[in-house]
């Protein structure tokens, strides 16, 4: 198209048009007029309008594939929704109110009908409990109506089993009309039952807690109390805020036996006893309590509940009935009943003890020429002043009549058990005073001992009372044991330790040296200090005979110490000569390693004699230190930290804890004569032995023998790594003098080609 430009107007136009940057053709005529070629002619134009174009077309693919991406998550939206609809077992249900059609997605195993709420549901629904009924009406009518923002309310339907079933039923609605009317409502039913039988155990449960009458109290793993209930409030007199918070203790026991309760907990996850303690106001009370773990299902425990039931009046109670079933109402003393009861569990749990039954002389001239009530009188003085005699673990009974029963424990030497008869014989000698009548009554005593004497509480009463009649026949005002021969025992053991004073006091003491031998260098590496004594003009007494006897009567303390002493003094001798390069043993008995003062006395014999204290070795028994364990550890840590070697003797035939002995700081075991005397015939005394010497060097501990009498032993012993031996096959015990010889002569053999 050409356009003539014949005014000045057409040529601003034009201008513009060039300012706009739109190409123009501009031809001159000959007339003076000018054309210009249409600018949306130009190629730059059409290719504006195509690159428009393109890019109209991508917005609209754009547009496409972005409403498709939509469709495709709202698709995916809705498959996740099903699906977790589908594993959370809700049902979701959609109603339309105007049309009544209730439309509902997810089957259940147990409720096969949507409820049956008549409103909702109006026919062929699962039923509702009676008792729900109303309830679940009146919660969806309220919300339709516009008065609850929610709707949500659990009741019970009837499952298939016919069995009723709780379910949380929620729903809103979502759609009214303008005049606030609901049109439709959507919400979803879950299954609930085990959640709400779970709530209602646990509420149940908590009632429970609350409202029992035993004292409850929850304490956390570090035994720090986190909850109380009413009753433990009750029976304390100490408020729940003062419990929260305060470690499990109990005021009348030491911290070991609270510890001890603790460690049976982790151990075994329960205790149980009848402990005394103190209410807030003071006041002394006796409760029955169980202390039990609470665990996790792995097994770790998180808490422990302790109930507790006051039996303070039921205690009273109980020991006021058996103070009068079991007192004589004269004497105040346990009767016979209490006696057979109380002896009969002495005998049934095998403690050692004596048995003293005694009565007056002539107790029945007393009554019949004075009057009962003397009688009575004189009775019960006795009573009191036998009762003075003993001490507080020692029980008098009175059997009947003018006969008493006496029962002392932990008592087995026949010489405190005579030394106890002639004290009750002699305290009846003085005169009693009764209603101005000076009276003088003498008593024949009968004494047994059990275990020697019998096997029952009635057996040892009867021989009791056979050997106090023996007393009367001989004249009475004396004590009889139960046989003869009992008798003569105790003679003999008078006049022994009669003869071990007089020994120790002259000197007697001598000190036998067995040696131990090495069995992989062959040398002396030791040697057990062993004691001896002399009684003149009769020989050696038997250790087995005056051993005992100085533990009993306690001699043991001064004979051990002499021992120690002279075993210093000569093992110093032998090392200084060379005669041996190992360490000197001596053993140590039960009453000196409790005296508390063992340490300082151990040490002060070193110093005396200057033998270094590597070069002692000090034998302990095992159950010398089990009687109490802990203290035990702390005697044995102080002597090994001063350099004293340590054994534990006659390993096997005590109660060794193995929790206990890994802790005790000893060096070495000697295993007793009895595992090694068919060492050599018996497979399972050998396998019995090779235990132990494993065990000890997997703690690494030295073995010694003891009792190696023949050479297939001693073969054995070196095939199981036993480091040394001791007994007949190389050695016995010894003097002094013949040990020189003798380990003067091994060494030369030790030297030979």
């Amino acid at each position: 198209m050409r356009f003539k430009i014949t005014t000045k107007i057409s040529q601003r136009i034009v201008f513009i048009f060039l300012l706009l940057g739109f190409t123009t053709t501009v031809n001159a005529r000959s007339n003076g007029s000018v054309s210009i070629d249409a600018w949306w002619q130009s190629g730059w134009i059409i290719s504006l309008f195509a690159f428009v174009f393109i890019l109209l077309c991508g917005l609209a693919f754009e547009v496409f594939r972005a409403r498709r991406e939509t469709i495709r998550k709202l698709k995916a939206s809705e498959e996740r929704l099903k699906l977790s609809l589908w594993g959370s077992g809700d049902q979701l249900w959609d109603w339309e109110i105007e049309g009544s059609k209730l439309y509902c997605q997810n089957d259940w195993i147990y409720v096969e009908h949507f409820p049956q709420d008549d409103i909702r549901q109006l026919e062929g629904g699962a039923k509702v409990h009676p008792d729900d009924q109303r309830r679940l009406r009146d919660a969806l009518i309220e919300h339709l109506s516009g008065h609850n923002e929610h709707f949500e309310v659990t009741y019970r339907v009837q499952d298939r089993e016919g069995d009723w079933r709780w379910l949380l039923d929620r729903g809103k609605v979502v759609e009214r009309d303008t005049d606030g009317s609901a049109l439709r409502m959507t919400g979803t039913l879950k299954d609930v039952h085990e959640l709400f039988m779970a709530q209602e155990r646990v509420r149940l449960f908590a009632a429970s807690f609350t409202n029992i009458s035993d004292g409850v109290c929850i304490y956390d793993r570090e035994f720090k109390a986190v909850e109380v209930n009413d009753a433990f409030v009750r029976i304390t007199g100490i408020e729940r805020e003062q419990t929260i918070g305060r470690p499990f203790k109990l005021a009348l026991y030491s911290e070991q036996f609270t510890a001890h309760v603790k460690e049976q907990l982790s151990l075994s996850g329960n205790w149980r006893g009848e402990v005394d303690d103190l209410r807030a106001n003071g006041e002394r009370y006796t409760i029955d309590i169980s202390i039990d773990a609470i665990k996790r299902e792995d097994g770790t425990i998180t808490h422990f509940v302790a109930s507790f039931a006051d039996i303070t009046q039921r205690k009273i109670t109980e020991t006021e009935l058996r103070r009068l079933a079991n007192t004589d109402t004269l004497t105040g003393l346990p009767n016979r009943s209490y006696f057979q009861v109380s002896h009969s569990t002495l005998v049934r749990k095998r403690i050692p003890h004596a048995l003293f039954v005694f009565d007056l002389d002539n107790f029945k001239k007393i009554n019949d020429s004075l009057s009962h009530d003397i009688g009575d009188v004189l009775l019960c003085q006795v009573a009191e002043r036998i009762s003075a005699l003993l001490s507080r673990q020692d029980t008098l009974y009175r059997l009947g009549g003018d006969e008493f029963a006496i029962v002392i424990e932990d008592i087995a030497d026949l010489s405190s058990v005579a030394t106890v008869s002639e004290e009750l014989v002699s305290a009846l000698h003085a005169p009693f005073l009764v209603e101005e009548h000076e009276l003088v009554v003498n008593g024949s005593l009968g004494v047994v001992i059990y275990p020697d004497d019998g096997d029952s509480s009635l057996e040892l009463l009867q021989n009791a009372d056979t050997a106090m009649y023996h007393a009367k026949y001989r004249g009475g005002n004396t004590y009889q044991f139960f046989s003869e021969s009992m008798n003569e025992a105790a003679v003999n053991r008078l006049q022994t330790e009669n003869q071990l004073r007089q020994s120790l006091k002259d000197d007697h003491l001598r000190v036998h040296y067995q040696p131990k031998l090495n069995l992989v260098s062959g040398k002396i590496e030791g040697l057990e200090a062993l004691a001896r004594v002399h009684v003149p003009n009769k020989g050696d007494m038997s250790p087995a005979e005056f051993i005992p006897l100085a533990e009993e009567t306690g001699l043991i303390l001064e004979l051990g110490e002499r021992v120690l002493e002279k075993a210093c003094l000569d093992a110093k001798v032998w090392l200084e000569e060379g005669l041996f390069s190992g360490r000197v043993a001596v053993n140590l008995s039960a009453r000196q390693f409790n005296q508390p003062d063992i340490v300082e006395r151990i040490l002060a014999v070193l110093a005396e004699t200057e033998l270094p204290a590597g070069a002692l070795e000090l034998e302990i028994t095992e159950g010398m230190v089990m009687t109490d364990p802990e203290k035990a550890i702390q005697i044995m840590t102080e002597l090994a930290d001063n350099g004293i070697h340590l054994a534990l003797d006659d390993f096997g035939t005590g109660y060794s804890s193995l929790a206990y002995l890994k802790r005790f700081p000893i060096h070495c075991l000697k295993i007793d004569k009895a595992f090694i005397d068919d060492i050599h015939n018996s497979p399972r005394e050998r396998n019995m032995v090779a235990s132990i010497i494993s065990m000890a060097h997997n703690l690494d501990l030295t073995v010694v023998a003891e009792g190696v009498e023949v050479a297939e032993q001693m073969t054995v012993l070196s095939t199981l790594r036993c480091e040394s031996i001791q007994g007949y096959y190389f050695a016995k015990p010894m003097h002094g003098a013949d040990f020189e010889q003798f380990a003067e002569l091994r060494a030369k053999q030790l030297v030979r080609p």
